[in-house]
This record gives C-alpha cells, sequence and structure tokens, in this order.
C-alpha cells in the first residue's frame, strides 16, 4: 500500500486526511506518527506559501509524497483576520476558546448581515523529484454571536455555515468532510493525486 505524509500533527486534521484517502487504498500518516521529524516554522505570507513551505521540507527529509494545508479563518469586518495567525491568535499556544474569544470580543456590535467569513485551505503536494502543485478550498459563512456545537476543532462552533443553517460544529463530521474548505481543496487535489503514485 503507498503512504502519503500529512505534514500535520494536529489529529483533528489528520482524521479528516484519513477518513478522505484511507479509502482510496492510500496509507495516511501524520507527523505525530513520524514524532523525529522537526516543527517546520509558518514563515510564509499566504496559506498557499505555508504549505509548500511544510510539503517540500517533510518530503525532502522524508522521501516521501507529502501533503500539507495551512487553513484559517478569515473575517471580513476584521480586515481578513485571523488570516494565516489563525491557529495563534490569541497567543503562541494555539489555544481554540482563547482564540474563539478573541473573534468573538472584536466582533462585540457588528450586524449579522455584517459577520460573513470564510474558512480558506490551500494545500500542497510535494515528492521527490516532481513539482510541487498546491490547490485551494473555501467555505462562506457567518460567524455566531456565541459558540454552538460539539463537533469540530478551531473556529467550528462560531462559524455557521451558509447553506446549513448550523455551524460547522453543528454538524457530522461526515457532512463536514463533504463540505468543508479542506474537502473543496481536496476535491482539487485528488485529480492530481495520480501523479505522485
Amino acid at each position: 500500500m503507498s503512504q502519503i505524509i500529512i505534514a500535520t500533527r494536529n489529529e483533528g486534521k489528520a482524521a479528516e486526511f484519513k477518513a478522505l484517502f484511507e479509502p482510496k487504498g492510500l496509507q495516511v500518516a501524520s507527523l505525530n506518527e513520524l514524532p523525529d521529524l522537526p516543527e517546520v516554522e509558518e514563515t510564509g505570507h499566504s496559506f498557499e506559501e505555508n504549505a509548500i513551505l511544510k510539503a517540500e521540507i517533510i518530503s525532502k527529509l522524508t522521501g516521501k509524497p507529502v501533503i500539507a494545508d495551512d487553513s484559517g479563518l478569515s473575517v471580513d469586518s476584521l480586515g481578513g483576520e485571523p488570516g494565516i495567525y489563525s491557529a495563534r491568535y490569541a497567543g503562541e499556544e494555539k489555544d481554540d476558546a482563547a482564540n474563539i474569544e478573541k473573534v468573538l470580543e472584536s466582533m462585540k456590535g457588528v450586524e449579522k448581515d455584517q459577520r460573513t467569513a470564510r474558512f480558506r485551505c490551500a494545500l500542497a503536494i510535494a515528492a521527490p523529484g516532481k513539482e510541487t502543485k498546491t490547490v485551494e478550498g473555501s467555505v462562506e459563512g457567518y460567524i455566531t454571536e456565541k459558540p454552538e456545537g460539539l463537533h469540530g476543532f478551531g473556529y467550528d462552533p462560531i462559524f455557521l455555515v451558509k447553506d446549513k443553517g448550523a455551524t460547522m460544529a453543528q454538524i457530522s463530521p461526515e457532512e463536514k468532510n463533504k463540505i468543508s474548505h479542506r474537502a473543496d481543496a481536496l476535491k482539487k487535489l485528488e485529480k492530481l493525486i495520480g501523479e505522485y503514485f
């Protein structure tokens, strides 16, 4: 079975990739299963630059095909923030609850129709001797006034999916895997995956 490495230590993300790739006969390993690999610093200025950086470094170190993503929340009334700083919006320690609180606090008094936002995801695939390619996906929605729902991770509890009338955290993981920004990007990536195996 061919192995693909997902350049993340986030178990929530890793589970989403496994659900999408294992039925296609690909063995998926996250960085948690490869603890000797370094943490790649995200020094890029866009989701795409960060995804490329992570995919290429981990592919060089392992000699295997690697998919890396950089994704986050972009809120219109906050000028696109938290953007590439989504995971560390409230501080370096990557605290989901603190990040959510900071977004909600920053949006106090913002009217419902002005609370538009989107989740964005850039995926990069890199492999030894192959050209690195990227795809992007997104899902449109609104920021709620308080967290709702128990599924998902990150900003899911405050992101009301435009076409669903529910937050990302209120829909099932199976449903999320069909409509998320990552799912949108992965559909585009599926067309390229054959070039790397």
